[in-house]
């Protein structure tokens, strides 16, 4: 058995708004004077660590327990499963 660090991204699907992306662009960067910056989007990102067989079990895994135990909200986010490492 191996040891996996699985990388769960969750951010808002494009439809929903973002205020605290739109609250750093705003407040933060372009006050700063970086006015190249078009859009800010913030994510949540977890890093799970799972024993298991392969790779592909990894992934299987915790796309699992993400939508079983509602990890993430399927009607506001998308939850996007990697990048997968082998860690040991």
């Amino acid at each position: 058995m191996a040891k996996f660090l699985v990388v769960v991204t969750i951010e808002n699907k494009e439809q929903v708004g973002d205020p605290e992306g739109e609250t750093i662009k705003k407040d933060l960067i372009l006050r700063s004077g970086y006015s190249k910056v078009e859009s800010v989007k913030s994510v949540k990102c977890y890093n799970i660590v799972i024993n298991t067989n392969s790779e592909e079990e990894a992934k299987k895994d915790v796309t699992k327990l993400c939508e079983e135990l509602r990890i993430y909200n399927p009607v506001v986010s998308n939850c996007t499963i990697g990048p997968i490492h082998i860690i040991s």
